[in-house]
């Protein structure tokens, strides 16, 4: 009898282990989505995804490819950071610094000519797509004058990315 008992409760525990796990819905019924959380491991994925993401745009438009550039990346990394502090997603850093100082101060050795900037829960990919919505991030995006990118962001604690993208040439 104890054998039928313990083939019974693995048996159930097996089953309990099978049902899908509940989701949370959201006020519309659909389910709310999962946080993205960019791991350290994932820094050369997320910047070569949007790179790429980006290029691919760029050629079905006819322009050229964007090279990423550590000095640009350098700028769109301190201003992300930066975004966060000010709790505000906005061009202008906390010590008032504009797009084009943030970019000198790096030893960028050519022209800045665009930022896009955004304050989302979504991923590098959704980020791009929303940026592309718009005309005037989509032109920085497109810009034929532009051959260097650099893009970085900032992750709070509480899964709220901070994303900068500056183009240069």
């Amino acid at each position: 009898m104890t054998r039928v008992f313990g083939i019974l409760l693995l048996a159930l525990l097996t089953l309990a282990a099978c049902t899908a796990p509940e989701r949370t819905l959201g006020p519309d019924g659909r389910p709310l989505p999962k946080a993205y959380t960019i791991r350290t491991g994932d820094t050369g994925r997320v910047t070569y995804s949007m790179v790429d993401g980006i290029n691919a745009l760029r050629s079905a438009s006819g322009a050229q490819p964007l090279t990423l550039s550590s000095e640009l990346t350098a700028a769109a990394a301190t201003h992300s950071r930066d975004m966060s502090l000010q709790n505000r997603p906005w061009h202008f850093g906390s010590d008032g610094s504009s797009p084009l100082q943030r970019v000198q101060r790096t030893g960028y050795a050519g022209r800045m000519l665009g930022e896009n900037i955004s304050e989302t829960y979504e991923t590098e990919v959704e980020t791009l797509s929303a940026w592309m919505e718009l005309p005037d991030t989509r032109a920085v995006i497109l810009d034929p004058a532009a051959r260097d990118v650099g893009f970085s962001w900032y992750q709070e604690p509480g899964g709220k990315i901070w994303w900068t993208l500056v183009t240069g040439g």
